[in-house]
């Protein structure tokens, strides 16, 4: 025997009262989801993300990279090491001001991104593509209410 509407769905009192926290788990999950679709390699997903803003957004410095993804320039540093030593990124003194140095990706470090983000909008692409035409409306409804309290 089926089971009917009020066993398959939560009560909406019980959603609602917890809908931060089942919006966290959902996030989370999505995210490590997109971690596991990378190119394979040494990189990790800090310096992944770091090198995919170089590509997106140009030349950083490492003030912006950490102020972007709220870290310690100390902890920035290390990344950016690491993608400079491996010949992803490449340092240049800012031509305005020649006390700053500024990050960008090299050639190969662009390809790189350019893999990793297409490795990962085809995952979703494929996950979205098997949704129903509503389901894909609820999302994209979604998308702009998340990206509101993301910009927030």
């Amino acid at each position: 025997m089926g089971k009917d509407a009020t066993e398959v769905q939560r009560p909406a009192v019980a959603a609602e009262t917890d809908l931060g926290g089942q919006l966290r788990a959902a996030v989370g999950r999505i995210y490590r989801r997109f971690r596991s679709e990378r190119p394979d390699g040494s990189l990790g997903d800090a310096a992944l993300a770091v090198l995919t803003r170089l590509h997106k957004h140009g030349p950083r410095t490492l003030t912006e990279l950490s102020a972007y993804d709220r870290v310690s320039p100390a902890s920035m540093s290390q990344t950016v090491n690491r993608l400079t030593s491996a010949g992803y990124a490449v340092r240049t003194r800012d031509a305005n001001d020649r006390r700053k140095v500024l990050f960008s990706a090299t050639a190969e470090g662009d390809r790189l991104a350019v893999a990793a983000r297409a490795q990962r909008n085809a995952w979703l692409d494929e996950r979205l593509g098997a949704l129903t035409a509503d389901e894909r409306a609820v999302i994209a409804r979604a998308t702009d209410l998340l990206l509101r309290i993301a910009d927030s």
